[in-house]
């Protein structure tokens, strides 16, 4: 099994930054993709940035040129860079990974926990 410990929500000012982690630990052959999902209160989860393989990453059009994926792949940790922060980006942000945990045969989807992030105005 694959456990994501997440981390760096918080409260900030419009115009602020924050910077959310993503930790995979246990039984992992390789974590292909990493990313984080949004969801405010009565809207749907939706995509915020992912980083996939070695070196692609897609991001949601509304975060685009303010938030930056990272990813150090030998801890297994991602990181997302939130800059210029607005109130439309408060949400829970729930990291998740897909990874070969025992078998090479198939992939399996992993949860964090979520953080929430509220940006004030």
């Amino acid at each position: 099994q694959v456990q994501l410990v997440e981390s760096g929500g918080g409260l900030v000012q419009a115009g602020g930054s924050l910077r959310l982690s993503c930790a995979a630990s246990g039984s992992i052959l390789w974590v292909n993709t990493l990313g984080w999902y949004r969801q405010a209160p009565g809207n749907e989860r939706e995509l915020v940035a992912v980083a996939i393989g070695r070196g692609t990453t897609n991001y949601a059009d509304s975060v685009k040129g303010r938030f930056t994926i990272s990813r150090d792949n030998g801890r297994n940790t991602a990181f997302l860079q939130m800059d210029r922060l607005t109130p439309e980006d408060t949400a829970v942000y729930y990291c998740y990974a897909v990874a070969y945990s025992t078998s090479w045969d198939r992939s399996e989807t992993y949860w964090g926990q979520g953080t929430q992030v509220t940006v004030s105005s």
